[in-house]
């Protein structure tokens, strides 16, 4: 198909691309013509047979075939830039993938393009040779991606069944519950860990603080809800080993320990998407009584008040001070938190990690009044900006604005233009591919327009990431001067700041153990005087 486009290489060094996905893990038919073991001797054999020369192979096993972000893939994409390898075998289209624009882009454009070999053991498919096999390759890349929509359609019909009928559906219980053996769909009381809830909802009934309820669980070094569930090692998210207030509350917030079966609080968009959206409470699937309650339900019932209650007075019943949420800790990078003594009627300050845990030392103390630390630090603040106020020209600097602004306002329009034309290219290449795919136009007039359409896709994107590293450029030179005009004239009444005026100037402010601070501003200039 392509030996009159790509000279052939005089050896070929074969990659083997092995994917299996969770959906296939699930069926047994798949698991045994499927496994990535059983697929790993056809493609050895097939290395051997030929007398390919054998350099490795690229498994993705758990992964979705509509989404091409896999590490496998991803590794064996840089091999082939690199030439480490220059023939990619597969066992069949669908293990490359089942999205059909992508794999389509992949098998008819990037591989012949550069060279690549590309065999599908299955259909019979090769890219270097002329075979008829080869001619009904769009048709089963659009098979699989219809296969994928309607095996999607079919599974999620049978998960909101089995969730109406209050039966559990997810990929881990919640802390202290664990599957029936005899029924994969019903909780049964964890022998483990179903005690520690019991112990947490004791203490909050007693009146013991959420900060109490962590120490008391870390010191007794009990293992976390993240640190028991089984991930994908490969995972970017990390467990955490350590109890904190949010994950103690997150139990305490959970009706599941009732024994009601609360499913149904996220959903995804489509099926070739990872991405969760957050589904409104009314809309969540709750069935009562399902399983073995660890809580009575007037006790749950009572310390949701009490948490409830907890959070109004703590967060909107106090006023905010002059720098709230611009104070950090040095050592950890937490936020210290201003706390209002009523029993002394001052404020204070401390290092959020370590006041969440002081028994484990997870930081050092930041203790400080806070009155006095407002005093010295808008002292500071206030010479600082008098010596820049004294030191700029307002006039020249309002001219100096509006060319800056007249410049940008050319460059957005033109990325905007660029941008634009972006997306009809790239309609343009998916309406020729389906095209192409309905026989409208011949494998010529294709690879003619798509080239065609790819080189002028470069160049405006070449230019769009020159214009954009323009805007940077002049982005960074005028961070000094964003918004100085407005910021100015307050700056000058200074003698009544407010919490938006500090929170417009200042970055954030850094202190220490030893209570050294440094002020950071928001424009680079003030940081320099």
């Amino acid at each position: 198909m392509y030996n009159n486009i790509v000279k052939a290489p005089e050896f070929y060094k074969a990659g083997i691309y092995i994917r299996l996905s969770e959906a296939d893990q699930g069926k047994s038919y798949e698991a045994e013509s499927e496994s990535v073991l059983n697929q790993r001797n056809i493609l050895m054999k097939f290395v051997k047979d030929n007398g390919f020369i054998f350099v490795g192979e690229y498994v993705d096993d758990g992964y979705s075939g509509t989404d091409f972000d896999r590490p496998g893939f991803n590794l064996m994409m840089e091999d082939l830039k690199k030439g480490l390898i220059n023939l990619v075998i597969v066992k069949d289209l669908s293990r490359l993938g089942r999205d059909h624009i992508l794999t389509g882009y992949y098998v008819e454009n990037y591989f012949p393009e550069n060279g690549i070999r590309f065999i599908s053991i299955q259909e019979s498919y090769d890219n270097f040779k002329l075979k008829s096999s080869n001619d009904s390759v769009m048709f089963i890349f659009a098979c699989n991606d219809f296969y994928s929509k309607q095996n999607s359609v079919k599974i999620r019909n049978v998960l909101e069944y089995k969730k109406r009928k209050g039966k559990f559906i997810g990929s881990a219980p919640s802390y202290g519950y664990m599957r029936d053996p005899n029924d994969k769909g019903h909780l049964l009381p964890d022998p483990e860990y179903a005690p520690i809830v019991k112990k947490i909802f004791e203490m909050a009934n007693n009146g013991v603080g959420l900060s109490e309820i962590t120490t008391y669980l870390n010191d007794n070094k009990i293992k976390t809800p993240s640190s028991l569930k089984r991930k994908n090692p490969r995972a970017k998210s990390k467990y955490n080993s350590i109890w904190t207030i949010s994950s103690v509350k997150k139990i305490l917030k959970n009706q599941m320990y009732v024994g009601d079966m609360v499913q149904n609080i996220q959903y995804k968009r489509g099926y070739k998407t990872k991405k969760k959206l957050a589904v409104p409470k009314e809309n969540w699937i709750v069935v009562k009584n399902t399983h073995e309650p660890l809580v009575d339900r007037m006790v749950f019932e009572k310390i949701q008040n009490n948490v409830k209650r907890t959070n109004i007075t703590n967060i909107t019943k106090r006023e905010k001070r002059l720098f709230e949420n611009l104070l950090y800790c040095k050592e950890c990078g937490n936020t210290l938190t201003i706390i209002y003594r009523k029993n002394h009627n001052y404020w204070t300050i401390n290092c959020n990690k370590y006041s969440r845990d002081p028994k484990r030392h997870l930081c050092y103390p930041h203790f400080m009044p806070y009155d006095q630390l407002e005093e010295a630090l808008l002292e500071v603040v206030k010479k600082t900006c008098k010596k820049y106020l004294d030191a700029i020209n307002v006039p020249n600097l309002a001219l100096e604005l509006k060319d800056i602004k007249k410049n940008n306002l050319k460059i957005e329009a033109r990325i905007f233009d660029l941008e634009k034309k972006e997306k009809e290219l790239l309609n343009k290449l998916d309406m020729l591919y389906e095209d192409k795919f309905r026989g409208l136009v011949s494998d010529e007039m294709y690879k003619r327009i798509a080239n065609e359409t790819e080189v002028l896709l470069t160049k405006s994107r070449t230019e769009v990431k020159k214009l954009k590293a323009d805007e940077k450029a002049i982005q960074n030179k005028t961070d000094d001067l964003k918004e100085y005009e407005d910021k100015i004239k307050s700056l000058i009444d200074l003698e009544n700041p407010t919490r938006e005026l500090m929170q417009a100037i200042i970055d954030k402010i850094v202190i220490d153990k030893d209570k050294n601070i440094e002020i950071i501003y928001k424009f680079s200039i003030l940081n320099s005087i």
